[in-house]
């Protein structure tokens, strides 16, 4: 596991205004956090070069780009063998509907999280992709019907 690095008050501001608007300015970043722009980029690039900020994305709403359905997907994998591991994961990398793969603890071994355009392409990609990768053996899919919260900025301790 990964140690966590130590980071200031002010990286915290940054990390916490970059995560609910990564297309703030600098002059505006620097604003807010009280510090002029020069030193307020430095610390933006030091915290991009030590790895604490990975990308920038652009949230999209799902169902405005046709994707209706979200699907996490339990996954059973026949062997827990780190070839069939590895195997498993080399083809869910490659499947785009599958949007997060988790290695877990618990029932099941896996959890996808899956968005396709409607039912039928769910079921399509379920039955032509995901249900061919001879290394699961089973799968239980529970479909999204409402979303509360889906929150991406962290609580930086």
């Amino acid at each position: 596991m990964a140690k966590a690095i130590k980071i200031d008050n002010t990286d915290r501001k940054i990390l916490r205004i970059l995560q609910e608007n990564a297309k703030i300015t600098n002059a505006q970043l620097s604003k807010d956090i009280g510090l002029s722009p020069a030193p307020t980029l430095e610390r933006v690039k030091k915290l991009e070069n030590m790895g604490l900020i990975k990308s920038y994305h652009a949230m999209l709403d799902t169902h405005k780009v046709g994707l209706g359905v979200t699907t996490f997907v339990q996954v059973f994998i026949s062997s827990h063998k780190k070839t069939c591991i590895d195997a498993f994961v080399d083809k869910i990398l490659k499947i785009d509907n599958v949007i997060e793969c988790h290695h877990i603890t618990g029932s099941c071994d896996f959890l996808l999280k899956v968005i396709a355009a409607d039912i039928s392409s769910y079921q399509k990609l379920m039955l032509e992709e995901i249900s061919e990768i001879e290394e699961i053996s089973n799968m239980q899919s529970m479909v999204i019907l409402s979303t509360f919260k889906d929150k991406k900025i962290l609580p930086i301790p």
